[in-house]
């Protein structure tokens, strides 16, 4: 049985809408706990200004418990400030264990300089985004212009495509039928109610 804590990496300036309506609907109709990662156990303060305290520290964290993880953008993955052989090993770790790891806008480039993007279909916000993982990342020719992605467990999205990377963690995850995902992203990212009598312009 696959681990039902679904995690999100938290840190300073993480972009806290890119994984919003994921996390949102991951509680309320998957019904999974979700756990804040930090790299440290401190507080951090999204680019929002939300302060979120950390559940654990990332090298507290094991394989196993994960069901998911999710990582937002942020400043820090450009600049490269992290412990990227930690995260790189838990990347590696995950995507060997066949658990769905999830990237948006400039957390790509955490995907990209563990190699996980040289061989998969992928996606960021803008081709020359990933240019900035440095020699780590071969892929390009496996870039695609989507707004998601998802391919052998791992998803990518452009930061302008929040609706489009939750619906893939809800793909990923199973936590609508077909029809039902179809719905919730007709609503979210095109704001049709269903049934709603729309206005005739």
């Amino acid at each position: 049985m696959a681990p039902s804590d679904l995690y999100v990496l938290v840190f300073d300036g993480f972009a806290d809408w890119e994984p919003a309506h994921a996390l949102a609907e991951l509680r309320r109709s998957g019904k999974r706990e979700i756990i804040a990662m930090g790299f440290e156990a401190r507080p951090v303060m999204s680019m929002g200004g939300l302060r979120v305290s950390p559940d654990r520290a990332l090298i507290d964290v094991e394989v196993g418990q994960i069901g998911l993880l999710i990582l937002p953008g942020g400043a820090i993955w450009e600049a490269g400030d992290y412990p990227q052989e930690l995260l790189t090993t838990l990347l590696h770790q995950l995507v060997a264990h066949g658990i769905p790891v999830a990237a948006i806008c400039g957390a790509t480039l955490a995907l990209a300089r563990a190699g996980l993007l040289n061989d998969r279909l992928h996606t960021s916000t803008v081709p020359g985004d990933l240019d900035a993982a440095g020699p780590e990342y071969c892929g390009a020719a496996f870039y695609v212009p989507n707004l998601a992605v998802t391919e052998r467990g791992v998803t990518t999205a452009s930061g302008l495509g929040s609706v489009d990377f939750a619906r893939e963690v809800f793909l990923a995850l199973h936590v609508f039928s077909d029809s039902d995902a179809a719905l919730w992203f007709d609503m979210y990212k095109h704001g049709r109610l269903p049934g709603a009598v729309r206005d005739q312009v």
